[in-house]
C-alpha cells in the first residue's frame, strides 16, 4: 500500500515537473531571448521549482556539498538522472554543458541550451565529434564560465560500472584549466527512467580540484578514483549498496 501511494505521488510529480518546462520557459522567453542572464535565471527558476515540488510531493530533499567554483574551470561530473543536472547548474554562477546534439531538437530545452552557450556533440561521429567539441570549447565565441562534462558520457544507474570517456581527458589537457570533480547519489531517489521516485536526501558533492598539471592518463585515473569512491559512499549513505548490483 505504501509503495502504491508513493507511485501515485511520483506520477503526479513527474507529470507536473515536465509540464512546467514549457510553462516557465515561455514565461521567461522575452527576457531570455535577448540576454544570457535571462536564460540562466529562467533555468534556475525552473530548477528551484523542481526541488521544491520534489520535497513535498515525493519526499526528495536536495543538498549541495563542497565548494562550488566561481571561476573558469572544467566540471567533470557523475550523471545519474535529470536531477543532478539541475542541482549542478543551480549551484554554479555561469554553467554550461557539453550535451548530445539531439537535445538541441527538444522543444524549449534545446532553445535554452543554445541560449546558455552549451556545446553540442554528435556522438555518432566519435573521433570527429571530439575534434569539433575541442574546437567549439576553445573558440573565442565561448563565454568563460564553468564547463560541465559528464565523464561517462551518459546517465549511469546507481551501482553500474561504466567506463570514463576519453573526451574529458582531452578537454582537461586542451583547456589547461583546473578540473573540479562532482560525485552524486541522486539516482537512488530520482531514477534515470520510470515513474517511481523514492524519499531521501539527494546529494551532489564538489570534490577537491585537480590541478592542470597531470598527464592525461594520470588525470583519468585520479578522476575516476575520487568520483567513484565518493559517489559510492553517498549511495551507501542513502541506503543503497552499490556493490550489490550485478
Amino acid at each position: 500500500m505504501k509503495d502504491a501511494v508513493q507511485w501515485v505521488r511520483s506520477l503526479l510529480f513527474v507529470t507536473q515537473v515536465y509540464l512546467m518546462i514549457p510553462v516557465i520557459g515561455l514565461l521567461f522567453a522575452p527576457w531570455a531571448l535577448f540576454s544570457r542572464t535571462g536564460a540562466r535565471v529562467c533555468c534556475k527558476t525552473y530548477s528551484r521549482w523542481a526541488f521544491w515540488t520534489a520535497r513535498w510531493m515525493v519526499g526528495i530533499r536536495t543538498e549541495v556539498r563542497g565548494t562550488p567554483p566561481t571561476d573558469g574551470v572544467l566540471i567533470a561530473a557523475k550523471h545519474q538522472s535529470f536531477l543532478d543536472a539541475l542541482m549542478i547548474f543551480t549551484a554554479l554562477p555561469s554553467a554550461k554543458f557539453i550535451i548530445k546534439r539531439e537535445i538541441l531538437w527538444t522543444p524549449v530545452v534545446g532553445q535554452y541550451a543554445k541560449l546558455l552557450g552549451c556545446v553540442a556533440v554528435n556522438r555518432s561521429k566519435r573521433g570527429a565529434a571530439i575534434k569539433q567539441m575541442l574546437k567549439d570549447v576553445t573558440s573565442g565565441a565561448q563565454e568563460a564560465g564553468q564547463l560541465i562534462i559528464y565523464s561517462q558520457g551518459t546517465r549511469v544507474l546507481p551501482g553500474v560500472k561504466a567506463p570514463y570517456k576519453v573526451g574529458v581527458g582531452l578537454l582537461y589537457k586542451d583547456m589547461e584549466q583546473t578540473c573540479v570533480p562532482v560525485a552524486t547519489n541522486v539516482g537512488v531517489m530520482w531514477p534515470r527512467r520510470g515513474i517511481m521516485h523514492r524519499p531521501g536526501v539527494a546529494v551532489i558533492e564538489f570534490l577537491d580540484p585537480i590541478a592542470p598539471d597531470l598527464s592525461r592518463d594520470a588525470f583519468m585515473t585520479e578522476l575516476e578514483r575520487v568520483v567513484e569512491e565518493k559517489s559510492n559512499a553517498l549511495m551507501r549513505e542513502a541506503g543503497f549498496d552499490p556493490d550489490g548490483v550485478r
